[in-house]
């Protein structure tokens, strides 16, 4: 996704509100869900969120959505924002982890397909997702 980043997105300082930063990261993790599991999907979580640099109006924001991870019915997203300016080159602003379950018209959860891994890379970010899975069901059960 490709966002501008107007008045109305940002705080008094001029810098995005974080706020909004969010739900553009929802709406493509769920963009990204749902093109893989072919069902309604809903957020089940976000793990920490943090801000590397601030985003000012009238910049440029890029979201981009990668599938991680897939369990029965859950399935991790990877979404990465970058800021764009004129005059120098784009910047990680943040990395985000969200969870997503396909469900039902009534809110049942579906099974999803499998995750075709076919590369280190891919194989890497999976090791690292379910690593991420673990910690976040032992936060989970507190």
């Amino acid at each position: 996704m490709t966002e501008l980043l107007m008045p109305q997105h940002a705080n008094t300082l001029g810098t995005a509100f974080g706020g909004q930063i969010l739900s553009w990261v929802d709406i493509a993790a769920s963009i990204c869900a749902t093109r893989h599991c072919g069902t309604d999907t809903v957020t089940v979580s976000f793990d920490d969120v943090h801000f590397k640099v601030p985003i000012q109006v009238s910049e440029v924001v890029v979201i981009e959505g990668r599938m991680t991870s897939v369990g029965r019915t859950s399935m991790e997203i990877e979404v990465t924002v970058w800021r764009e300016t004129r005059t120098a080159p784009r910047q990680l602003a943040l990395v985000a982890y969200a969870t997503f379950v396909s469900v039902d018209e009534s809110g049942k959860p579906l099974p999803v397909p499998d995750l075709v891994i076919d590369n280190e890379a891919d194989r890497k970010r999976q090791a690292d997702a379910l690593e991420r899975r673990r910690h976040r069901l032992a936060r989970a059960k507190r």
